[in-house]
């Protein structure tokens, strides 16, 4: 692997995107304040961190070089340019936001931008994101504010009116299966079935490969889901109080079901278009024969709604109980 390859951070299947936005840099129009938006996990961190590099490259062309002292630098987080909040679960809080403004009010140090990421906004305290609006409002000169978010919707208003949006499309599920085999060195097998299971999310997709309880995890949530289908109220309630206690396995718990549900969708509508857990294809025609298009049809939308109230403070055991408690009952 050269030394180009190993400090250039690589995405993946956006080359639109890069494209737009490097060609709005190089005829003088530098967006002050970007938001990226798309499904979870489809590479919207990974491109502000390229754009960020490329923005403070010291190369005079081709870039983002790779092999620079500010691109390593943006790779290794010790860039005193670029400043990377990715608070995840946790959310930014507005002592946060109130230093990056100290920062971003400086002059560059080294290159030709004070660059901000600021990842997964949307679990922004209220606060935090009224404080931020100040420096959207009026932005210094020298300063590229990259936000990311699942989509406008969840931001204020204020906010993503003084943004460039860009929002990011599915990668090709043959580019993601590409990627995980040169990339990642995935089996051909792993491969085609991760790339089925993202769809088009990359990031999902290498958790999947580098998470080695990954698919056991997954085969117990289908199991989980089929108890849950002759289970009465009670028993809903009980295991939605200890399923509700972890966050992580809550999400992931409703974002497998959601692609279950969709899957059983397409089945229950005689639909031609490939289900994506295609390896559990025959549990799932079993539970389609017992299933109507219009019954998936409400739960897939439950389960939407309840990923998106995870971001919202809504209270995680409520919010899965109203999923349980619809859900049909099979025998």
């Amino acid at each position: 692997m050269s030394e180009l390859q190993s400090y250039r951070i690589e995405v993946i299947g956006h080359e639109w995107a890069i494209d737009l936005l490097q060609r709005q840099v190089q005829h003088g129009r530098t967006p002050q304040s970007l938001l990226l938006t798309g499904p979870f996990n489809v590479g919207k961190a990974t491109l502000a961190r390229y754009f960020a590099q490329y923005l403070t490259c010291q190369a005079d062309d081709s870039r983002p070089c790779g092999v620079c002292r500010s691109c390593r630098k943006v790779v290794t987080g010790s860039h005193p340019d670029v400043r990377i909040l990715d608070e995840d679960e946790q959310g930014l809080k507005i002592e946060q936001i109130r230093d990056l403004q100290r920062e971003l009010s400086l002059s560059p140090v080294e290159g030709r931008h004070r660059v901000a990421v600021l990842a997964n906004f949307e679990r922004a305290t209220a606060s935090a994101a009224n404080a931020l609006l100040k420096t959207l409002e009026e932005p210094a000169a020298p300063v590229v504010i990259i936000l990311t978010a699942p989509d406008p919707g969840s931001l204020l208003p204020t906010i993503v009116s003084r943004c460039q949006i860009v929002t990011l499309r599915p990668v090709p599920l043959e580019q993601v299966e590409t990627a995980l085999q040169q990339r990642w060195q995935a089996s051909p097998e792993q491969a085609a079935l991760l790339a089925q299971l993202s769809a088009g999310r990359l990031g999902w997709a290498v958790r999947g490969l580098t998470d080695e309880s990954f698919l056991e995890r997954r085969a117990r949530w289908l199991t989980d889901l089929q108890d849950l289908l002759r289970m009465h109220r009670a028993e809903r309630l009980a295991y939605a109080q200890v399923l509700s206690r972890d966050s992580a396995a809550l999400k992931e718990a409703l974002t497998f079901w959601l692609t279950i549900w969709r899957d059983l969708l397409l089945l229950a509508s005689g639909s031609q278009t490939r289900i994506v857990n295609l390896d559990y294809r025959e549990a799932l025609q079993g539970l389609a024969g017992q299933s109507s298009a219009g019954q998936a049809a409400e739960v897939v939308g439950r389960l939407q709604t309840a990923l998106l109230n995870l971001d919202k403070n809504v209270n995680a055991r409520l919010n899965l109980e109203v999923v349980l408690l619809k859900l049909p009952m099979y025998g």
